[in-house]
């Protein structure tokens, strides 16, 4: 499997994609360049985006918990569930789970794609690319934690909210066409007064209503490692600016590779299509009172899947309760999800100021009643 870095075509320095030009930028001679550009600059990328390293992809795909023996000659190892890679810039090894397709060389800090994790039947179908810098992530971050009260003062500190990542997660996003057969007994209920007497009429019909729905953006994330109410909580993302994949969308943020497939999440998702069907029927039928007994038959005319990755800025925090606080930030919108930590200490010196003010007030209030 080949290790990809994205060079400058002027310097030779590491180009990284630049959420706030949407071009790709070079940290060392501030050079900036289009896709095309750095792609045509770079073309190795280009070859494993058009498949020339697909059969690595469908190798690790089916060999995934073989032994590494004829791995190492390609620059990688196994070790257990981690997978070991030779950073091109600096010799260093390089330590990820079997499920990263981008990261950072931990010494030279040179950015990589791990082109065979996103190559072949891995190949995702678009990206959505992010749109918040780290900058204006952490500013995003801590605007939204200083509104919170009680908070450990080390939360705030540099180095603390510079741990802030950038990383896509795989989704898949479901939708289509599909016919609708609805089928449900209503009950409709007449009331009138005849002198003092009440009376009140039920009648019941046999409902059926037939119709199409379409369906687009149903979304599950792909990957059994993600906190997955964290991530789908910072949902949901503008999909109508999504772009072709491109492996230069990952320099410079770390990527996940899908571990779930369609036929894991097909059920859950096909679920929710109906309900929502089910929902659209309803509406038609709102002339009654009440609609039991029903039956619902979806019948799709297009169904369409496709394999995406989601910007996300993420951030740990290991509080002094021993416990590890994480946070998500949608990269599109800027959505923060994720629980603060709380200082007993000095909620509870807060606490005494307040009751001691309230007490020197009705005292001094007192003597001079």
């Amino acid at each position: 499997m080949e290790v990809i870095t994205y060079k400058c075509p002027n310097c030779g320095g590491d180009l990284t994609f630049d959420p706030a030009s949407g071009k790709y930028k070079c940290e060392y001679c501030l050079s900036s360049f289009t896709q095309e550009e750095a792609e045509k600059a770079n073309p190795k990328a280009a070859e494993a985006l058009n498949g020339e390293d697909d059969a690595a992809g469908a190798q690790e795909a089916s060999d995934a918990q073989k032994e590494s023996s004829t791995e190492e000659t390609k620059g990688e190892t196994e070790q257990g569930e981690a997978v070991v890679y030779i950073c091109p810039n600096c010799g260093a090894e390089i330590v990820t789970d079997a499920t990263t397709a981008a990261t950072y060389c931990f010494y030279c800090h040179n950015p990589v794609v791990l082109s065979g994790r996103l190559s072949g039947e891995y190949m995702p179908d678009f990206v959505l690319p992010f749109k918040i810098s780290k900058e204006q992530a952490i500013e995003k971050f801590l605007s939204f934690a200083r509104k919170k009260r009680f908070i450990p003062k080390d939360f705030f500190e540099k180095n603390q909210v510079q741990k802030m990542t950038g990383v896509y997660f795989p989704y898949w996003i479901y939708g289509g066409d599909f016919e609708t057969d609805y089928m449900a007994r209503g009950r409709k209920v007449r009331v009138w007064q005849t002198g003092d007497v009440e009376y009140k009429e039920t009648s019941i019909y046999d409902v059926r209503r037939e119709g199409e729905v379409r369906v687009d953006g149903l979304s599950r994330n792909a990957l059994n490692k993600a906190d997955r109410d964290l991530i789908e909580c910072v949902q949901p993302y503008r999909l109508e600016e999504m772009q072709p994949f491109s492996m230069g969308y990952l320099s410079g943020f770390q990527a996940e590779k899908r571990d779930i497939e369609q036929a894991q999440i097909a059920p859950e998702l096909k679920k929710e299509l109906e309900t929502m069907a089910r929902g659209a029927m309803r509406n038609e039928a709102n002339e009654y009172l009440s609609l039991e007994q029903e039956k619902m038959k979806i019948s799709p005319k297009r169904e369409d899947w496709r394999y995406v990755l989601f910007p996300v800025w993420t951030l740990t925090y290991p509080g002094k309760d021993g416990k590890v606080y994480y946070y998500a930030m949608n990269g599109q919108t800027g959505t923060i999800n994720g629980d603060f930590p709380f200082e007993r200490k000095k909620a509870l010196l807060t606490s005494v100021v307040s009751a001691l003010f309230v007490l020197i007030f009705m005292l001094v209030g007192g003597y001079f009643s």
